[in-house]
């Protein structure tokens, strides 16, 4: 369930509040523009040509009562977040939670404003798996949501979202249904992009089967584990979105429209169709792993029967060598003419038949 905090009353337009004044100080204070990425208001889906600062754009919103400011925001401190707060009535503890960074995918709502978390992938493409580190990696988009304005909040490079500018251009009519549009839309990309991710990740895992259970072919076990480990970090960054999105379209009324709650039920299903590739990875490697445990074992019990074939080879020749060097004068066939040629005879045979047995046993 997500939680429900009072909203203060939002100011008028030209009563907003006014940033303090700059103090001076030893602490070297960051402007908040320079971790503003865009600063853009949006009417009828498309943008409004013009420069605003995050004060302006909302004010200008305000002033005319049409549109939506989109402001984007990458990893800010808490005084630039707090001043952003400020001008845009958004709560306290949304603040510490968009500073703080590294959160699980959830809803939380604060009146008239909801607080949406979601982790961005990446897989490194040109990632060979008998290499697999960090092959994944992961980001934090974090989305502060109002009835006039949305806030996006990016933590860590991973967090780029690929293919956005393309949507928002074929996609002007959905863009103009409001800031929560833009939430879905920004939703629906990474959730696409986990389904492509996990379909990448679905050929390592076949190329792994292979090697695993190919006839005559040597492995390395520890390849299994770093893909499975990249896989489990995948899978803690997107499981939890599912119950976060099912809390956004069934228990916010009020919050979306029913056409917009209908767009986030379409990413809820992607979502799925993502955690359920995600998790028949996983399984198929915890099956690979014990099918290569048990194979490495094999390989292993062959290895010491090789072994334990050419030591008993070896033991009938150096016994028969110990027996005639323990130089005692009354042994028999020690002045015997062709004695030397008759030993090294029968340890020759004696080699050649238990080469004979253990090849028929299989164990050379």
């Amino acid at each position: 369930m997500a939680n429900t905090f009072p909203l203060p009353k939002r100011p008028k337009p030209d009563t907003l509040p006014q940033p303090p004044s700059q103090e001076t100080g030893s602490k070297l204070r960051v402007p908040v523009e320079r971790a503003i990425e865009r600063c853009v208001i949006y009417r009828d889906g498309v943008p409004v040509r013009g420069s605003y600062n995050y004060r302006e754009a909302l004010e200008e919103v305000r002033r005319s009562g049409s549109g939506y400011v989109w402001l984007g925001l990458y990893e800010p401190d808490e005084r630039q977040m707090m001043l952003i707060s400020q001008a845009y009535d958004v709560h306290d503890l949304i603040v510490e939670d968009a500073v703080g960074a590294r959160q699980r995918p959830k809803v939380d709502r604060y009146g008239d404003q909801f607080f949406f978390v979601i982790r961005a992938v990446k897989y490194t493409d040109d990632a060979i798996v008998t290499d697999a580190k960090e092959i994944i990696e992961t980001g934090e988009v974090q989305m502060i949501v109002g009835p006039d304005f949305i806030i996006t909040i990016r933590h860590g490079e991973q967090s780029t979202i690929t293919g956005l500018k393309k949507r928002l251009e074929l996609d002007p009519e959905r863009c103009a249904l409001g800031p929560s549009a833009v939430a879905w839309l920004i939703a629906d990309v990474l959730v696409d992009d986990y389904i492509r991710i996990a379909r990448l990740l679905s050929i390592d895992v076949d190329e792994l089967e292979n090697e695993v259970f190919a006839p005559g072919t040597s492995f390395d076990i520890e390849q299994i584990y770093r893909l499975k480990r990249e896989i489990l970090e995948m899978r803690h960054a997107i499981d939890p979105l599912a119950p976060a999105l099912r809390t956004l379209t069934t228990n916010q009324q009020g919050l979306l429209s029913d056409q917009i709650s209908k767009y986030f039920v379409d990413v809820l299903d992607h979502e799925i169709s993502a955690m359920d590739l995600i998790a028949s990875h996983d399984e198929r490697l915890t099956s690979l792993i014990n099918a290569g445990s048990a194979k490495v074992s094999m390989q292993q019990n062959a290895d010491m029967r090789r072994l334990s074939a050419i030591v008993g080879m070896a033991a009938v020749p150096t016994m028969i060598a110990g027996i005639y060097g323990m130089n005692f004068e009354n042994m028999p066939e020690l002045k015997t003419q062709y004695g030397y040629y008759v030993v090294l005879f029968i340890m020759f045979a004696s080699i050649m038949g238990m080469w004979w047995f253990f090849k028929r046993n299989k164990w050379l």
